[in-house]
């Protein structure tokens, strides 16, 4: 799950493990995870042109999730 921190001068774009999410409101638009917002903001910001195919970035990603979820 891609998501946008914040407005664009002041976010960036980071990648939620598909575990994350809870539920989805299809009226709302919305999609309900069980994170808090520090977490997701504090989480590696995604590269959109290189993310896919750098295992550097999947481990990052990887490893600062894992603490939520042992």
């Amino acid at each position: 799950i891609v998501v946008d921190t914040g407005p664009w001068i002041f976010g960036k774009k980071v990648m939620l493990p598909a575990g994350t999410g809870q539920r989805v409101d299809d009226d709302d638009r919305t999609v309900y995870v069980d994170l808090t917002k520090d977490q997701i903001k504090n989480s590696p910001e995604l590269d959109e042109s290189t993310a896919t195919n750098d295992v550097d970035y999947r481990n990052s990603v990887g490893t600062y999730y894992d603490e939520f979820y042992r």
